[in-house]
């Protein structure tokens, strides 16, 4: 499922039309962004047996992120699409939600970003008799219920916080790119081939 989302264009949503496609809608327009790629993964596993679980981000900026959970053997993995090449999938390798929720921290930072809490939301329970499964129509229901969900607080130093964010500056000013190479990597599913970067 990951390599399938990988190999998808991300949905820039040209035009400045903001969009938020079922799985069928992903399917029909062949590509997807991290909330519509979150529910193209819940339908599809949903099928082999894997609850339509997704743990939703919170930042100061306001760019959330949604993901795709699963538990593997006790453990959490995830899978995911973003414009950043750390928000992507995760191995399941992690004893918790939020230990694999603390795996998304420093690559979040950026110019804005930073995590400030998360949630983890099974779709299923939470959208009653709506269609946002197989619906002809954007679901911004499903983005309505996940901004209004408790989300769980997650604290960080100011000054840890500063340092990565200068650390990323540095890195784009130097490359021209954002970095890949955080600690924890190898518990990180394959990156799609844009941020290979001629490797």
């Amino acid at each position: 499922m990951q390599a399938f989302l990988n190999a998808l264009p991300y949905n820039q949503e040209p035009g400045g039309r903001a969009t938020l496609r079922s799985f069928r809608g992903v399917v029909r327009h062949g590509c997807a962004h991290c909330l519509e790629a979150a529910v193209f993964a819940t339908v599809a596993l949903e099928q082999h047996g894997y609850p339509p679980l997704v743990l939703s981000f919170e930042s100061i900026d306001q760019l959330d992120h949604v993901i795709f959970v699963y538990r593997e053997r006790g453990r959490w993995g995830s899978i995911a699409r973003s414009r950043d090449p750390g928000l992507h999938g995760r191995k399941p390798r992690f004893a918790t939600p939020r230990a694999l929720a603390l795996s998304y921290f420093d690559p979040y930072i950026d110019l804005t970003g930073r995590i400030t809490g998360y949630a983890v939301v099974n779709l299923a329970d939470v959208m009653g008799d709506y269609e946002w499964r197989l619906a002809p129509t954007n679901i911004w229901k499903v983005e309505r219920v996940l901004l209004d969900y408790p989300h769980r607080k997650i604290r960080s130093s100011d000054r840890r916080v500063a340092r990565l964010r200068a650390s990323y500056r540095e890195y784009v000013t130097a490359h021209g790119r954002k970095p890949t190479d955080y600690k924890g990597k190898e518990r990180w599913t394959t990156l799609p081939k844009e941020f290979s970067y001629g490797r």
